[in-house]
């Protein structure tokens, strides 16, 4: 991985550590575009608090923000887990291959039964 994409997985992990910004997630995802009032409505927390919530998922490239009038909207980026998707799918390709061989291996280490 370039070492200049690692800040930014960094980032992403961890806005996603946290479970009250995956729940913000999950909510601009059923309900698309919100502003701030109605990403904080479900949350027991102050509206300072969610406010920072977004700024880390922002930061982290996860959400955008415009501006009308005196509203203040955001929502998902599209393309915004594209990132951690390839390093996932990295992760992955590597550990099915080394099961595989894994699998091969026990296979031939197996003794064959006789059929009775």
């Amino acid at each position: 991985m370039p070492a200049a994409a690692r800040p930014q997985l960094d980032d992403l992990f961890a806005a996603l550590a946290d479970p009250t910004r995956r729940a913000i997630l999950d909510r601009l995802l059923t309900r698309g575009e919100l502003n701030v009032g109605e990403v904080a409505e479900p949350f027991a927390i102050s509206t300072p608090a969610i406010t920072r919530h977004l700024q880390v998922l922002e930061a982290a490239g996860l959400i955008e923000r415009r501006i009308e009038r005196q509203w203040r909207f955001v929502r998902l980026r599209a393309d915004a887990l594209a990132p951690m998707e390839s390093w996932l799918s990295r992760h992955r390709q590597h550990w099915s291959a080394a099961l595989d061989r894994l699998e091969a291996l026990a296979a031939a280490q197996t003794p064959k039964r006789r059929k009775s």
